[in-house]
Parts: C-alpha cells; sequence; structure tokens
C-alpha cells in the first residue's frame, strides 16, 4: 500500500531529487521555494509518496492564486515510472486535501515540451495518470513568449483606427459586456464549456472576476472602440506571480477579420512593458487559429503546446 503524507521541513524544497538531472533539481527547488514564499502553496499542501525507506518517492503540491485559501490545481506531480498506483494514490490525497479545504475541482495543466520548472517528462504516460485518476482534458492549448520586448527596437504602433478607454474610466460593467457578446461563440473550449454551463452573461462575469484575482492596475484594463464608436477589443493584461501575462484579449464578433486580433496583442504587449515586463507569455486555444497568428505577428514565438486537465471533485 502506497503512504502518502505531508512532505517534512528538512524535505522542502527539494521533495524528490533525480540523480544526475542537477538542472530539474534546482529548477523545481527554485519554483517551489517561490510558491511558498509567494502564498500560492502552504508547507501542509506539499505532499509526498514514501519509498520502502520512507524517503520522497513521488510528490504533488497543491496550488493557488496568492491571497486565496482554496487549492485551485495540482503542480510538481511526479510519481515512479514502474508504479502507476503511486501516481493514483498521489493525485487522491491531492483531491482530497483540496475537497477538505473547500475545493470543488483542480487542474493540471502538462506543458510539452518538458522545460523548467516542473519538467514533465512523458506526457502521454502522465496523461494515462491523469484519466485514471479522473482527469480528463479541458482544453488544448498553444503557449507563446515574447522577451526582452524592448530589446531589439521599438514596439510596433498603436492600431490608429482604435480608441481605448480603460476600466478606472469605464468601470466594469462594459467590460462584461463585451465578454458576454464575444463568449457566445468562442474558440475556446474551455470558456464555451462555461457558457453551455452558466450562459454567457455568466461566463462573462466569472472570467472577469478570474481574471481580476491576477495583478493588474485598472488602467492596464481597456476596451478599443472602432471608428464607427463601437467596441472593437477587450485587452486584460496582467502579472502572474512568475511572469507578465496578456491575460485575456478578444475581438467583439462585429469587428472580426480587420486584424484587429494582433492590435489588441500589440496593445496589451505595450501596457506591459510600460510596466517594466521583460517577458510577457500568452496563450490561446489551438483551435482558435486567428489569435495563434495575432501572437506570432505581433512577434510571440510559441514555445510549448499545453493539455489543461480538470477533476470535478
Amino acid at each position: 500500500m502506497t503512504i502518502v503524507r505531508p512532505a517534512r521541513p528538512d524535505e522542502l524544497p527539494a521533495l524528490v531529487e533525480h540523480s544526475g538531472d542537477t538542472e530539474r533539481n534546482a529548477a523545481t527547488r527554485a519554483y517551489l521555494t517561490q510558491l511558498l514564499d509567494s502564498g500560492c502553496t502552504r508547507p501542509e499542501w506539499c505532499l509526498v509518496a514514501e519509498d520502502g525507506e520512507g524517503r520522497p518517492a513521488g510528490s504533488v503540491v497543491l496550488w493557488t492564486i496568492p491571497g486565496q485559501e482554496v487549492p485551485l490545481a495540482v503542480v510538481l506531480f511526479e510519481a515512479p515510472e514502474d508504479s502507476p498506483e503511486t501516481g493514483t494514490a498521489l493525485l487522491d490525497a491531492a483531491a482530497a486535501k483540496a475537497r477538505e479545504l473547500g475545493a470543488t475541482e483542480l487542474e493540471h495543466v502538462v506543458d510539452s515540451p518538458a522545460q523548467a520548472p516542473q519538467f514533465q517528462r512523458n506526457p502521454e504516460r502522465r496523461g494515462e495518470l491523469l484519466r485514471t485518476a479522473g482527469y480528463e482534458v479541458v482544453r488544448d492549448g498553444r503557449r507563446f513568449t515574447l522577451r526582452d520586448p524592448c530589446g531589439s527596437g521599438e514596439l510596433p504602433a498603436d492600431d490608429p483606427r482604435l480608441t481605448f478607454r480603460s476600466l478606472a474610466e469605464l468601470g466594469p460593467e462594459p467590460f462584461v459586456a463585451v465578454l458576454a457578446d464575444l463568449l457566445v461563440d468562442t474558440a475556446d473550449a474551455r470558456l464555451a464549456a462555461d457558457v453551455r454551463q452558466h450562459g454567457a452573461r455568466r461566463a462573462a462575469e466569472l472570467l472577469f472576476e478570474e481574471t481580476a484575482e491576477l495583478t493588474h492596475e485598472p488602467a492596464w484594463w481597456e476596451l478599443g472602440y472602432d471608428e464607427d464608436g463601437t467596441v472593437a477589443v477587450i485587452s486584460l493584461p496582467a502579472e502572474n506571480p512568475s511572469v507578465p501575462v496578456i491575460g485575456f484579449v478578444g475581438v467583439a464578433p462585429a469587428h472580426r477579420g480587420k486584424g484587429y486580433a494582433t492590435s489588441v496583442v500589440v496593445r496589451g504587449t505595450r501596457v506591459l512593458t510600460a510596466a517594466g515586463a521583460t517577458e510577457i507569455r500568452g496563450d490561446c486555444d489551438a483551435a482558435n487559429v486567428a489569435m495563434a497568428r495575432a501572437f506570432e505577428r505581433a512577434g510571440y514565438v510559441n514555445f510549448a503546446d499545453r493539455l489543461e486537465f480538470a477533476r470535478t471533485l
């Protein structure tokens, strides 16, 4: 029987160490240290599975947004290659702990290719373990990055067809209304599922509230108005605990096909760069080809693919 327990103080932040893999060991130690320091996790949320000698052989860590008390996801999930039962036991223990803390769902993301800080090697096996534990794929995503935005010259200018007004000026209601409008036929699988479950208006409110939990200034969030006076784009750049992100961007249905997707990515990039960002990340659903092209046209590079899994508790 696999024993899963909270990590002891002397096991933090290393948890599972891999012999001869110094890059991975250093990156994951630094990542867990950052999570603990920022309040994204707590020592009692770091679980390990013991080997026959009582040492960590596998791990899983619960994660949340700083300041929140309810876990939202699992990170640093690792299990021995030859012990799928250990992986399942870790995921079940994490689910039980999260449920105890009030969570109703847990997420986990799998990035390919494997990279710092989690080094999720063998994604096929990882996916099998997640499915066995009750997780389902809710989104097939593409991840983009723009490093040193000003290092290679001036950023592209704002689209002269658009006039921007901020959340500080307008308040939340116009933003939620635009989100509700564009979510009706969104290409994002996760957001489309929210619309089916809650309706467009409530899904828009949830998206606004969720994004608002990230660090941002009201002046950063903007609506872009077309020359005819109607809202064409929405831009919600922010900072997550690790890196500035484009957050959410979208083009109102009546203004699609005008090249505004690139314009709104550029606008969010300019806002974050002015706030001091030296790297910016963004993502979109693989089915949202127009947004993927918009990131690329704005200078971003697709550095990873990301499968998003979720488990109802």
